[in-house]
C-alpha cells in the first residue's frame, strides 16, 4: 500500500530484509492543475538524489502552487545502498514483467505522473565525474553524467512547458549563478532519446514524455560529498519552482554548511505518541535495555521519510538512507498510561515536563516524586529502587549510559510496577 505524508512519517516496524518498501508521496501546497513532481532515490546508492527530495517533503513550507514529493522511491535499494536489488529501476519504465518484484512500485508511481494536475516532473540523481559537451580528459567527459540538467528531446507540443531546452538552459544558468567551484560548472544534456538511444527510451523521464508531461534529470556528481550534491539539487528544484510559479519558505539557509546542519543534524524518531523520543544525530552506535512493547507492530513517527525502522531478532536498527544509526536492544514491557507532565528540579527551578521531552541541564536535576510510578536513571547507581529525589550531576553517571556519542544526553524512565510509562531525556549543556 502506498502510504501518503503530509509531514511526519507514522510507520511500522518491518519484519524482514530483502522485501520490496513503499514509497512515500508528499503533497504540499494547494492541489491545482500546475504541480511538480520530484521524484528521489530512483537508485539507492545515489544520496545527494535521495537527501534533496527527503529535505524538499520535510524542511520546505509551500505558500502557494503544488509541489508533490517522493523521496524514496526504491526504498530497499537504499536500505541496501546499491543501485538496484532487483536490477536498476531506472530501465523499467518501458516494458516490465508483472512478475518483476519491482511491478506494483512502478505502476504506482507511472500513476502519479499521468496525473492530470502534474504538469512537470523532475527526477534527480547522482552520475558520474562530470558532463561536458566535448571530451577534456577522462573525468571531464561527454561519457559521464554529473553536474548537468537532462532532457530527451528539445520540446514536446503541450500547452505549458513544451520548450524543454529553453526550461534547462534557466535551470543551467541559475545553477551557474551559484557554484562553489568552477569545475562544478553546469551542462544542457539532450540525450535526444528519440533517435535511437535504447537505454534512455527505457527511463522515467522519457515515460513521461511519452504522456506529454514536461520531464528532466537533474545530476550532481558523485565526485562531491553529498551535502555539495543536496547543495546543487536544491538549487535546480527552486528554480524549477519559481519557474512554475510555486513560492516557497525552507528552514534552513542554502549553503553547503546549512545543507549539511539540515541533512545530519535534524533528524530524529519517537514512539508511542512521543512518549519516547530520540534525537538521532549523535546518536551512540547501540542503545541497550530500550523499553519497547512486545507487540509485533511497533509504531513509530520519523522526522524524515528516510528514517526505517526494521526488526532483526530481539533489536531493532534505525536506519537513515544507507546508514545504520543505532542498534536498539530491547527489553519488553507493557505499557501504563502517564499522560500528565512530571516534575523535575532543574538547576534549582521547578518544572513541569511532558514525556517525550528533552531538558537542558547545566549542573544537576532532580526527578520529584510521583506517586504509583518508580524513577530510573539509567547508568545512575543508587541502593533504592526508585530514583527520585535525588540531585543528580553529570559526574553521577557513567559517560557509557549517554544514548549520545558526546555523553551529554542521559535517560529518565518512569515506572509503575512493572509497565513502562514514558521517557524524558535530560541533555547536560
Amino acid at each position: 500500500m502506498l502510504r501518503l505524508a503530509k509531514f511526519y512519517l507514522l510507520f511500522f516496524a518491518s519484519f524482514a530484509y530483502g522485501t520490496v518498501y513503499d514509497f512515500d508521496l508528499f503533497q504540499k501546497g494547494v492541489d491545482n492543475n500546475n504541480t511538480l513532481l520530484v521524484i528521489g532515490g530512483i537508485q539507492g546508492d545515489e544520496p545527494g538524489s535521495f537527501h534533496s527530495a527527503s529535505l524538499l517533503a520535510s524542511h520546505y513550507t509551500i505558500k502557494s502552487g503544488s509541489l508533490w514529493v517522493v523521496p524514496n522511491l526504491n526504498f530497499y535499494s537504499i536500505l541496501e545502498r546499491n543501485r538496484g536489488p532487483y536490477g536498476d529501476m531506472n530501465r523499467k519504465f518501458a516494458t516490465l514483467s508483472q512478475e518483476d518484484p519491482e511491478y506494483q512500485i512502478i505502476q504506482n508511481i507511472k500513476r502519479y505522473i499521468r496525473d492530470d494536475a502534474v504538469k512537470m516532473i523532475v527526477n534527480l540523481h547522482d552520475g558520474s565525474g562530470y558532463y561536458r559537451p566535448s571530451y577534456e580528459d577522462e573525468l571531464f567527459a561527454p561519457h559521464r553524467w554529473g553536474q548537468c540538467c537532462i532532457i530527451d528531446q528539445e520540446n514536446i507540443m503541450i500547452q505549458q512547458y513544451g520548450d524543454l531546452q529553453s526550461i534547462a538552459n534557466s535551470v543551467v544558468e541559475h545553477i551557474n549563478g551559484a557554484l562553489l567551484h568552477q569545475k562544478d560548472r553546469y551542462h544542457l544534456h539532450n540525450t535526444h532519446t528519440s533517435q535511437g538511444n535504447k537505454e534512455m527510451e527505457k527511463t522515467l523521464t522519457y515515460y513521461a514524455i511519452g504522456q506529454n508531461k514536461a520531464a528532466f534529470g537533474n545530476e550532481a556528481s558523485k565526485e562531491l560529498p553529498t551535502h555539495e550534491r543536496v547543495y546543487y539539487h536544491l538549487l535546480a528544484l527552486e528554480k524549477y519552482m519559481q519557474i512554475m510559479g510555486i513560492k516557497f519558505t525552507r528552514s534552513f539557509e542554502l549553503s553547503p554548511l546549512g545543507v549539511y546542519k539540515a541533512i545530519n543534524e535534524d533528524i530524529s524518531l519517537s514512539f508511542y505518541g512521543g512518549k519516547i523520543s530520540l534525537p538521532l544525530a549523535q546518536i551512540r552506535d547501540t542503545l541497550n535495555y530500550f523499553p519497547l512493547t512486545i507487540d509485533p507492530f511497533i509504531a513509530y513517527k520519523a522526522s524524515s521519510p528516510l528514517v526505517m525502522l526494521q526488526q532483526k531478532a530481539k533489536s531493532y536498527t534505525v536506519q537513515y538512507g544507507n546508514r545504520k544509526l543505532v542498534q536498539l536492544n530491547v527489553e519488553h514491557f507493557e505499557h501504563e498510561a502517564l499522560n500528565v507532565p512530571v516534575e523535575i528540579e532543574v538547576d534549582g527551578s521547578l518544572q513541569n515536563i511532558a514525556l517525550g521531552s528533552l531538558v537542558q541541564v547545566k549542573e544537576e536535576f532532580l526527578v520529584k516524586r510521583l506517586k504509583d510510578f518508580r524513577i530510573n536513571v539509567i547508568g545512575f547507581q543508587t541502593k533504592t529502587k526508585d530514583e527520585c529525589e535525588i540531585l543528580i550531576k553529570k559526574t553521577d553517571i557513567p559517560a557509557h549510559f549517554s544514548i549520545d556519542k558526546k555523553a551529554k544526553i542521559y535517560r529518565i524512565e518512569y515506572y509503575k510496577e512493572e509497565k513502562f510509562a514514558g521517557m524524558i531525556l535530560v541533555k547536560f549543556v
